[in-house]
């Protein structure tokens, strides 16, 4: 059972950055793909990023240039660093994880996955 656990939500103006943090417990494989994904009440979840298992990363097209996803393998943790952060990156960031080999077109897809966070909430304003 893989366990994960996000932080580094938190509240920030327009135009700041915040750095969230995945740690991921409960297996030793560390070539699984992850990915992160946000929510706002009413709407569906979406995609922010993804890591695949050979490090290639993939970005929602809302998000690129300004937030960078990485992994640092070591330490069982999933990076999201968020510069430039806008009103309408205001969400619930979730932390998701996939034990088996997925294409890379579905990495950006919430069902793709089968573990995730509890999220954890960003908000940005003016």
């Amino acid at each position: 059972q893989v366990q994960l656990a996000e932080s580094g939500g938190g509240s920030v103006q327009a135009g700041g950055s915040l750095r969230l943090s995945c740690i991921a417990s409960g297996y030793t494989d560390a070539t699984y793909s992850m990915a992160w994904f946000r929510q706002v009440p009413g709407k569906e979840r979406e995609a922010v990023a993804a890591v695949d298992t050979d490090g290639s990363k993939s970005y929602a097209a809302s998000v690129k240039g300004r937030l960078t996803v990485y992994k640092d393998i070591t330490k069982n943790t999933l990076f999201l660093q968020m510069n430039s952060l806008k009103l309408e990156d205001t969400a619930v960031y979730y932390c998701a994880a996939v034990d088996r080999w997925v294409p890379r077109r579905e990495l950006l897809r919430p069902g793709t996955f089968n573990y995730w966070g509890q999220g954890t909430q960003v908000t940005v304003s003016s």
